[in-house]
C-alpha cells in the first residue's frame, strides 16, 4: 500500500501540474458498455454475469467507454474542452504474466472537446512530465506515435473494405507478440489478399515520415497530424521521446486518428501505456461525434521498470513520537500528550496497552519513531515528561506546553 500510494501520489501530481480534475465511475457497468464487434481481446476478457435482476453486467475493463458514458449522462451541463483524469481499479480475465494482472490500478487523462493535435501533444507532455519525475530518462523509455489514418491509406489502396478495417487494427496490434507467418495467416483468414499482406506488413515496418509520406502522398492527413505532433513536441522540449513507428495502431476499435504507446527500451517488458485519440466514440453510444483522446497507464508495468532500475524510494513507516505511560495510571496524561502533538500535524503513535519499555523501543524502530515520549510519576507531578531523542540517545525533561510548542528545549 505505500508503494500504491505514493505512485498514486505521482499520478495525481502530473495531474495537478496540467490542471486536470478528478473523477471516477462504478466499478460495475452494463456489459454492453464493452462489447463492440471487432474482435478485440478486451471483449473476451470481461468478468461479466447476470446480476439479480436479470442484468448483464461487467467488472470494468477499462475505464474509457465510462468517461463516455459520463460525459453524455451531463450533457449540456458540461463546459468543453474537458480535462479530466481518474485512477481505478479494472478486471481483466487474462493469462497473467510479468506486468499484467488480473486485477490491476490504471491512470487515463482525457481531453475531451479539443479536435487539434494540440491536445495529444498535452497528453503526451504529462506522460515525459510523469517519467522524469520517476527519475526515468529517454534512455529508457519511449514513446512509439503514429496515426490510425496511415493503415487506413494503405488498405484503400490495396482495395481492402471499410468494415475489415477495426478488425485488421486487431491482428496488427498483435505484430510484436506474433510470428510474421501468424499474422499473414490471420489477416488472409479475414479475406484479404496476399497482394495486399504483404503491402500492409511493407507500410507497418516505415520509421520515417518522409517514407511515410513517399507512400501515402503528402496531403495526407495522417501526415500532417504527425508533422504537426512532432513540432510541438520539439516546442515542449521532448522531442527525443517521441518515435514515429507506423506499426503502432493500438488494439482498440474506437481509436480514429492518432495513436501513442509507451515501451521500455530494453524491450523486456510489454507496453507502459498507450492511447490516442476517439472521435466517434460518443457517437457509439447515441451522443453527438465529440473529439476526444487520451491515454491509460497502469500500475503493474511501470513498478517492474522502477524496480529493474533500482529508482523505488525507501518508503518506510515513520513517526515523530512514540508515546508511553510508564504506570497504568498514567494512561490518560498520555493520551492527552498524543491527542495535543496530534493536532499539531505531528504523527504519533501512543502505546495502547501495558506494555515493557523493552517492547517500546522495538516498536519505535519499527516505526522509525525520532522520539519517544516517556510519560513518569515523578516526572508528571512536576508538570513535565522525558523527551529521548531515538538517534542521538540525547533526553531531556519538558513541560508540554513546550513540548507541543516546539519551543524552549533541545533534546540533542
Amino acid at each position: 500500500m505505500r508503494l500504491r500510494n505514493w505512485l498514486f501520489h505521482n499520478f495525481r501530481e502530473v495531474s495537478r501540474l496540467f490542471a486536470f480534475e478528478e473523477i471516477d465511475f462504478p466499478v460495475l457497468e452494463s456489459e454492453a458498455l464493452f462489447v463492440r464487434k471487432a474482435g478485440e481481446e478486451i471483449t473476451q476478457q470481461l468478468y461479466n454475469f447476470e446480476d439479480k435482476g436479470g442484468r448483464r453486467v461487467a467488472l470494468r475493463p477499462e475505464l474509457t467507454p465510462s468517461l463516455a458514458r459520463l460525459v453524455l449522462q451531463k450533457g449540456k451541463a458540461l463546459s468543453f474542452p474537458l480535462k479530466w483524469f481518474t485512477i481505478g481499479q479494472c478486471w481483466r480475465y487474462e493469462r497473467m504474466t510479468r506486468g499484467r494482472r488480473r486485477e490491476h490500478y490504471q491512470w487515463n487523462m482525457d481531453i475531451i472537446g479539443v479536435p487539434g493535435i494540440e491536445a495529444e501533444a498535452e497528453l503526451l507532455s504529462a506522460l515525459v512530465t510523469f517519467f522524469k519525475n520517476m527519475g526515468i530518462t529517454s534512455n529508457d523509455v519511449g514513446i512509439k506515435i503514429s496515426n490510425r489514418k496511415v493503415l487506413q491509406a494503405v488498405l484503400s489502396r490495396h482495395n481492402v473494405p471499410d468494415d475489415s478495417f477495426a478488425a485488421v487494427c486487431v491482428i496488427v496490434d498483435k505484430i510484436e507478440k506474433l510470428p510474421q507467418d501468424e499474422i499473414k495467416k490471420e489477416l488472409s483468414m479475414l479475406g484479404v489478399t496476399i497482394e495486399a499482406v504483404n503491402g500492409i506488413l511493407d507500410a507497418l515496418s516505415i520509421r520515417s515520415l518522409d517514407e511515410l509520406e513517399d507512400l501515402i502522398g503528402p496531403e495526407s492527413g495522417a501526415v500532417a497530424d504527425l508533422k504537426q505532433l512532432l513540432n510541438l513536441a520539439n516546442a515542449y522540449g521532448y522531442d527525443d521521446w517521441v518515435h514515429f513507428d507506423a506499426s503502432i495502431v493500438r488494439g482498440l476499435a474506437y481509436y480514429t486518428g492518432t495513436v501513442f504507446e509507451g515501451f521500455d527500451k530494453e524491450g523486456r517488458l510489454r507496453a507502459i501505456c498507450g492511447g490516442g485519440r476517439y472521435d466517434r466514440l460518443l457517437a457509439t453510444f447515441g451522443g453527438p461525434e465529440t473529439p476526444a483522446c487520451g491515454f491509460g497507464f497502469g500500475d503493474a508495468v511501470i513498478l517492474e521498470l522502477l524496480k529493474e532500475k533500482g529508482i523505488i524510494p525507501s518508503l518506510r513507516l515513520e513517526a515523530d513520537y512514540i508515546v508511553i505511560a510508564l504506570e497504568d495510571h498514567l494512561r490518560q496524561p498520555a493520551s492527552t500528550i498524543a491527542a495535543r502533538l496530534r493536532s499539531t500535524g505531528h504523527v504519533v503513535d501512543l502505546v495502547l496497552e501495558n506494555k515493557r519499555l523493552k517492547w517500546a523501543f522495538r516498536q519505535a524502530e519499527r516505526l522509525n519513531a525520532k522520539r519517544m515520549i516517556l510519560v513518569g510519576s515523578s516526572e508528571w507531578e512536576k508538570g513535565t515528561v522525558r523527551v529521548k531523542d531515538l538517534s542521538s540517545g540525547d533526553e531531556c525533561d519538558v513541560t508540554l506546553d513546550d513540548l507541543v510548542t516546539q519551543q524552549n528545549y533541545k533534546v540533542s
